[in-house]
């Protein structure tokens, strides 16, 4: 899966391949990376997969190209180990419309609820969660409480969906993510109608109506997995472009559209090859995170993984 690459990054790739077996780190790598990202990756996964990476890993340095959210995750899991984002100004503007004050004060209204986060929050907001869950694992978790009450934080469409499989009441957080929540019902429409044969697969983030329309309605990860597995040479993916450019690589003789209008997560886009390069030189930005809001998330999140294992 090699992208172009002229002779000033291919140079700096070969420094950061030669840097990181130095310095015994490694580069954990999110879908939605540019391309170039790619080729100094020891994995490439979703935010789940990322996770189960970083609680396994024996480096000693944990290079997080992804967003801020994911980099703690590490941390919480690592506590012993640098974990370091590339491009520390890149946060995920979903999280962000929770904070840990207004989580417990909505599991006041209603606490017999178990609140359940996405991986999508802040190392705060997992701290005051019963547990974390992800786009490929939220129904699983969710149906694994006792509750009958769920405060599902903080995306209301990947909860929506969520609700459609469970019998429980979900009381949804208004939040979302600004790349999945502007693709277009009607113009999706359109599409399946000038490529009858593709088959369209999106991300549960997407709106209601948009997923409606979907073949199959999977994390990023699983739709990797169903191209791979499927017979169809068209398919129509509803998720932020950095999965669609990998798929194009990955599956050459396939053809892939975005559902209108396509959408790219800016803050992903951040990491460069040059940061990080300039992070394993130095070791910053490093990401740390206190460590009593640290050991409660980490219970948060290992309650995830022993249900997932």
């Amino acid at each position: 899966m090699k992208s172009q690459q002229t002779s000033e990054s291919s140079s700096v790739i070969n420094e950061i391949r030669t840097l990181k077996k130095k310095k015994n780190a490694i580069a954990l790598v999110h879908y939605y990376q540019s391309p170039e990202i790619y080729e100094i990756a020891d994995f490439i996964g979703d935010s789940y997969e990322l996770s189960v990476q970083a609680s396994k890993t024996s480096a000693d340095m944990i290079i997080f190209c992804g967003v801020r959210f994911m980099a703690e995750s590490a941390k919480i899991l690592n506590p012993g180990k640098k974990v370091v984002l590339p491009a520390v100004t890149a946060g995920c503007p979903m999280a962000e419309t929770a904070d840990a004050s207004a989580v417990l004060a909505m599991k006041a209204r209603y606490p017999e609820a178990a609140v359940v986060s996405y991986m999508n929050t802040t190392a705060e907001v997992k701290a005051v969660s019963d547990i974390v869950c992800t786009s490929s694992n939220a129904h699983i978790i969710v149906n694994s409480l006792p509750n009958r009450q769920i405060i599902f934080v903080p995306d209301k469409n990947l909860g929506s969906w969520v609700a459609e499989k469970s019998s429980k009441e979900i009381i949804l957080w208004n939040g979302f993510c600004y790349v999945h929540n502007k693709f277009m019902a009607d113009e999706l429409a359109r599409a399946r109608k000038l490529l009858p044969d593709a088959k369209v697969v999106v991300h549960p983030e997407c709106p209601k109506e948009i997923r409606d329309q979907a073949d199959h309605v999977c994390s990023t990860s699983g739709m990797v997995k169903y191209v791979e597995k499927s017979d169809a040479k068209e398919f129509i993916i509803g998720t932020e472009m950095g999965l669609i450019e990998m798929l194009k690589k990955k599956f050459p003789d396939r053809k892939f559209y975005a559902v209108p209008p396509g959408g790219t997560c800016l803050t992903m886009k951040k990491n460069r090859l040059d940061l990080v390069l300039e992070s394993l030189k130095t070791g910053e930005p490093e990401i740390n995170v206190p460590e009593e809001i640290r050991v409660k998330a980490k219970m948060s999140l290992d309650r995830m993984l022993e249900v997932c294992k």
